[in-house]
């Protein structure tokens, strides 16, 4: 199943068991209702705050949203596995997507983190708007070079440099000068 379609169907399901209308669910995470509807209908798939701010109101962990199996025990994520991926806007105004992120749990129950790898592709974009959300992130630079934005402090990765740090100061997080990269990133938000 297409991850991103399978987002926006698990976003409507829980916003109607939880009996919120698509205005309600906008108004409570400060997304726009079209912005919305295009999440809904799998026309959209935002950036990872707003993820958030929705899995916030509607009381679920954002890894709900990619959730397909239900394993209480340890979960093993194999090589071949990570492929299955969910892309993500970068908040730029030009670019909608430039980060394919690979869930590494997406099996596991009652996680309280989301592991990911994530592909970081090239951009000529530089437009990007800093996010914030509830949490902290862990980001380990694999391949290739990281620009964060946190707070009014910029921090160049390399590979096999780390970064943790509060979520909820504003943030991004890019490939240093527009090109490609690997990262494996650790997001916690509480629910």
């Amino acid at each position: 199943m297409d991850t991103n379609k399978f987002v926006g169907e698990k976003i409507k399901s829980l916003r109607e068991e939880k009996g919120l209308s698509r205005e309600e669910l906008a108004r409570q995470s400060g997304i726009g209702i079209e912005q919305m509807e295009r999440i809904e209908s799998n026309t959209d798939l935002p950036s990872l705050a707003p993820l958030i701010k929705i899995a916030r109101v509607l009381g679920v962990r954002l890894g709900t949203f990619l959730d397909q199996q239900q394993e209480v025990g340890p979960v093993v994520c194999r090589k071949d596995e990570v492929m299955n991926s969910i892309e993500f806007s970068n908040n730029a105004l030009q670019s909608r997507r430039h980060m394919t992120y690979h869930s590494l749990s997406k099996s596991k129950v009652d996680r309280h983190m989301e592991p990911f790898m994530i592909d970081v592709a090239p951009t000529d974009d530089s437009d990007f708007v800093l996010s914030t959300h509830e949490g902290q992130e862990f980001i380990l630079v694999m391949e290739g070079t990281m620009e964060i934005c946190h707070g009014r402090n910029t921090y160049i990765l390399n590979e096999g440099d780390s970064i943790y740090y509060d979520s909820i100061v504003p943030h991004h997080v890019h490939g240093y000068k527009g090109q490609a990269a690997k990262i494996l990133a650790v997001i916690y938000t509480p629910i």
